[in-house]
This record gives C-alpha cells, structure tokens and sequence, in this order.
C-alpha cells in the first residue's frame, strides 16, 4: 500500500504541468472574451458617437443654408418696424422713435388754389404752405407684447398743430408656414410707396399718382394678413379687408368691411450687386356721398357729390445696384409705378343749388418713374418723372355744366440730400408742377429729418 502511495505522489509533479496549463487557458480564454466585449462595447459607443456628430454636422449645414436664405430673402422682404426677441428687464421697455421734420417751401403758385386738372380731389394733397413749417414728424412706438404678439403706435405732427394716429395695430410673431396677421389701423400693403412712412420717402413729396389716386397715402383700418413662400426667390402674397372710410372711399354707417385690397410680390439677387422686387396690387373700395369741389363751364365753384364703386390697380417696380452689394460708397435705386382707376356711380352736381342728379363714370391712370443715385459716400441726386392721364370721363346730363379736359397733369423734380449719418438728412428739392391746366408751379423746398431714439428698418 505504501508503495503505491509513493508511486502517486511520484506522479504528482508530472500532472501539474498539465493542471497549470488547463488553469492558464481558461483565465486567458476569460480575459480574451473580455478584451472583445470591452472592444464590441467602445466600438459601439464610438460608432454612436460618430452617428450624433453626422447628424449635429447635417443639422449645422441646414441652419447655415436656411439662415444663408434668410439673409437673402432679408434684402428683399418689407421691414417695417419688426418684431425682435428681448429678454431680462428690457423685455418690457418698447422701441420708441421720434422723426424730427422741418421745411421751407418757397412756391411760384398760390397752395391753395392747388387741384390736379381732371382728377376729383381727396386727402391731403397739393405742396403744403408757403415759408416756414412743420413737416410731418413722427412720434413711434413699437415693442413684442408677448411671445405671440407684437404691436405698434406711430403718430404724425402736422404744421397745424393736429394730431393723427397714422398706424396702431397688432401683428402676430411666428405664425406656422410663413403667415403673419395684423388687425387695427396700418398702412396697406398696396404698391410700393405706400406702407412707407413720410420720413423715408427719397423726395420731399409723394408722387402726383398717389395724389390723384389715394390722397397722398392709404391707411386702413382692418386686418391684413401676410404669406411668404419658403422658396429662394422672394414670393408674397397678402389680403386685406378694412372700414374703406378714406379716399377714394368714404366712411359709412354700415357692419363689415368697406374696402378688400389684395397685392402680391415678387423679387430676388442678380449676383451680389443687383437686387429687384416687382409687384401687383387691386383695391376696390366704395363712396358714400363722397364731396368735392369743382369748377364748372361758366368758371363757378360748385360742390358736388359721388356715391359708388371705386377699383384701383397698381403695377410696381424696383432695382437697385451697388458694388458688390456695398452701399457705403455709392448705389442707385430705380423705381416706379403704374396706376389704372375705374368708377362708376351717380354724381349730384352743385348740392347748393342746381342738385342734378345722374350717372358717373370714369377711367384713368398715370404713374411715375424715378432714380436716385449716390455719387459719394454721404450725398445722392434724385430725378422723379410724374404722369397723369385724365382718360374718360363720362358725367350723362351734367355733361353740359361740367368740362371734361384732355389733359395730361405732369410734374419733374431733381433733388439733392446730404446725410451726415444714418439718423440725419438735409435735402434740396427743386421742382416744375404742370397739375392744373395753363398754370405752371416753380417750387423749391428746403428739408431736414432728424431720427431720435430706436427705430426698425424698413422696406427694401
């Protein structure tokens, strides 16, 4: 027995090598298949990283295109005072702006006699008052009410001392698919010129065309609403329904709208130094008993009455050119626009006295064209062309007592203006005014404007 227990604890050191190298293998085979999953599970992560870091790069080159569009729609789109984020404390104080304008007006032909041949009078128009006055100056007020909503006050100053709330409206802040909605009283989106203040006007007076056919300027009191297309090229549509109480219409004893305007636009870059914007606008409106004054066959005043329907189209126009897209130095703006006007109704003429009463009719048009160039930095020169056609116009029996001229009321005005910076403007404006028939208007004005405080950008 002894013996055998020798012979196996003999055998031991034979058999430990073996036992040693099973051991050996299993913890190797042990560390191995953890050396994998660690690998499976960095490569895993690694690759997990490398999906996030793909889809943050995508997501940075969309936000560079949409904002590269952004910029570009950005020279086209109509800035009037927009709505800007604010936050802390200054999210409750509003932008205000004061526009300081005065002018000296000196003028061959006496203001108040002023009338454009041929066309019914209405608004403010004409060249103001002889001397020294007041020009329209502005009191603005425009700040984000909430995350929804944005609003704005402007008020004009006028010689006289009156007082007039030209704009006070609401405007929704970032409606979904490119819609944007405003209620109250605005200026509308018709044509060019006419949802631009007084103070941006590139001369002293706004064209004889928005005189005939609008009194100067249109405001409404109503809801607009806005569409820009998410497209490269600038594309938008807009409506409008108002109260239509301003000329050609007339206010009215009535529920719903008085007046609905409808105007789209369209625009882009020609490479990096043209930029041009083209548009269509139609407003239809309606007069009630809608007063004026005339000079009758017999050289007499009478005053007359309209009541009926008014349709105003209008085409417009800009381009604008600067070096590689650099205004600082030197730029030119070529702009115009073409009205067209039908009325039909029924005309009383001379209330006062004769009180005959028949049908109306009438088509006309007119436009202007204008440039206006920066020679150097700080200075520009403008040319404006004005062009009215007095077309048909048809009164029935009060063809007899009232002329129907066929004449074309026209009217050429240079001026020059130095702008010592963004917020000052001296300008001189000379001027011929062939509006009424054999009479001649030489005018000169002489014009400063003078911006306070914040104030938003406006249109292209």
């Amino acid at each position: 027995m002894l013996r055998k227990i020798l012979s196996a604890c003999s055998a031991l050191p034979l058999l430990f090598p073996h036992l040693a190298m099973a051991a050996s293998d299993a913890e190797l085979a042990k560390i191995h298949a953890e050396i994998q999953q660690l690998k499976q599970s960095y490569e895993s992560r690694i690759q997990a990283l490398e999906t996030r870091l793909q889809q943050a790069e995508s997501t940075a080159k969309a936000a560079q295109s949409t904002a590269t569009k952004a910029d570009e729609k950005a020279s086209q789109v109509a800035a009037a005072p927009q709505p800007a984020a604010s936050s802390g404390a200054n999210a409750f104080n509003p932008g205000i702006s004061l526009i300081l304008s005065g002018i000296y007006s000196n003028l061959s032909q006496d203001p108040d006699k002023y009338r454009i041949t041929g066309f019914i009078p209405g608004g403010e128009i004409g060249p103001g008052k002889r001397g020294f006055s007041l020009a329209e100056s502005e009191l603005g007020i425009y700040a984000n009410i909430d995350p929804n909503f944005y609003g704005g006050l402007n008020l004009a100053m006028a010689s006289d001392n009156s007082v007039s709330v030209e704009e006070a409206f609401i405007q929704t802040i970032g409606l979904s698919q490119g819609f944007t909605l405003k209620a109250g009283r605005f200026f509308s989106g018709i044509g060019y010129l006419n949802e631009l203040h007084a103070h941006v006007w590139d001369f002293a007076d706004n064209p004889l065309a928005y005189q005939a056919f609008l009194g100067t300027q249109l405001n409404q009191d109503g809801v607009q609403v806005k569409w820009l297309a998410p497209t490269d090229t600038f594309l938008e549509l807009g409506a409008e329904v108002g109260r239509g109480a301003n000329f050609p219409g007339t206010d009215r004893n009535k529920n719903g709208a008085g007046s609905g305007a409808l105007f789209g636009h369209v625009g882009g870059d020609i490479g990096v130094s043209h930029s041009w914007r083209a548009g269509l606008s139609y407003l239809r409106t309606r007069a009630q008993s809608r007063e004026h004054e005339d000079t009758d066959l017999a050289g007499g005043t009478v005053k007359n009455i309209f009541s009926g329907s008014s349709k105003l189209w209008i085409g417009d126009f800009v381009w604008k050119w600067a070096p590689e897209g650099n205004t600082a130095n030197t730029s030119f703006k070529l702009q115009g626009e073409y009205f067209r006007r039908q009325e039909d109704g029924r005309l009383t003429y001379d209330t006062e006295s004769t009180a005959r009463l028949d049908s109306y009719a009438s088509s006309q048009s007119g436009g202007y064209l204008q440039g206006v160039y920066q020679f150097l930095p700080r200075w520009r020169v403008g040319l404006r062309r004005d062009q009215l056609d007095t077309g048909n116009v048809d009164y029935g029996l009060n063809n007899a007592s009232l002329a129907r001229p066929a004449y074309r009321p026209a009217k050429n005005s240079l001026m020059f203006d130095y702008n010592p910076s963004e917020f000052s403007r001296i300008r001189l404006q000379v001027a011929q005014d062939k509006s009424r028939q054999g009479v001649t208007g030489n005018q000169l004005f002489l014009q400063y404007q003078m911006s306070l405080g914040a104030h938003g950008a406006h249109q292209f």
